[in-house]
């Protein structure tokens, strides 16, 4: 594997969950997160991954991968009917996961309350900055996590189900700040994505995916976790 390659994937595999752990700790260490320093957080966050996108996009196109093995063909119909029916049912698994978790008595949703209320938008100035950085970690990371990484590992010969795996284990690791649950669960949404994306051969589903589970985080997380809304009506 070429060295600029080899170096994208130090980034992704060590830099970027170092980098992520380090700022949720200072995060953490605050008694209350000013507006100001989410945006930055926000404002800093999407630089970072339209730059290291961008690289990334640069090395394989110097390499030869194609738009095909990046995942960037133009979709038929029948995958934006898919897309659409996937992105409805994941959104609302998440939005109930979220109401379910604000709801209970457990010790995991402490931390949990305790990670939203530091990174979640917390009122309408935030929100277009967050719908901002979930549309770009949707765009970025699905290309970096299964366009680019699962081309470089699909072309080194390594089998579907390794592949989808290792790029999986790395996407989880760039959200181990949210601990070993986000690291686990996240892991997990990659394997989903990564599936999606070796039986279409399109990164669409997993974008929408993935932008569609960041927004209903902005949105119930503010609901569920920071207001702490005791909800009584089923429909909610």
């Amino acid at each position: 594997m070429p060295w600029d390659i080899l170096l994208i994937f130090f980034v992704l595999g060590v830099i970027v969950p170092w980098r992520g752990r380090a700022k949720l700790q200072r995060l953490l260490a605050k008694p209350r997160v000013e507006p100001a320093e989410r945006l930055s957080l926000y404002g800093s966050t999407i630089a970072f991954q339209w730059l290291a996108t961008a690289v990334a996009a640069w090395r394989a196109w110097a390499h030869g991968f194609s738009i095909a093995q990046l995942g960037l063909a133009i979709p038929g119909l029948s995958l934006l009917m898919v897309t659409a029916v996937g992105a409805v049912l994941i959104v609302t698994l998440q939005w109930l996961n979220l109401r379910r978790m604000g709801r209970s008595a457990s010790p995991l949703r402490r931390p949990l309350q305790d990670l939203a209320e530091r990174i979640l938008p917390q009122g309408t100035t935030e929100l277009i900055p967050f719908f901002a950085l979930s549309v770009t970690a949707g765009l970025c990371e699905e290309f970096l996590y299964r366009g680019f990484a699962m081309a470089v590992l699909s072309r080194i010969g390594l089998p579907v189900g390794v592949v989808i795996l290792f790029s999986s284990v790395i996407f989880g690791l760039a959200h181990l700040y949210q601990g070993r649950a986000g690291f686990v669960s996240t892991m997990v949404l990659g394997i989903l994505f990564g599936a999606s994306r070796s039986a279409f051969g399109s990164l669409l589903p997993a974008m929408v995916w993935h932008m569609g589970v960041d927004l209903v985080a902005g949105l119930a997380g503010l609901r569920y976790l920071i207001h702490r809304q005791v909800v009584t009506d089923p429909l909610l």
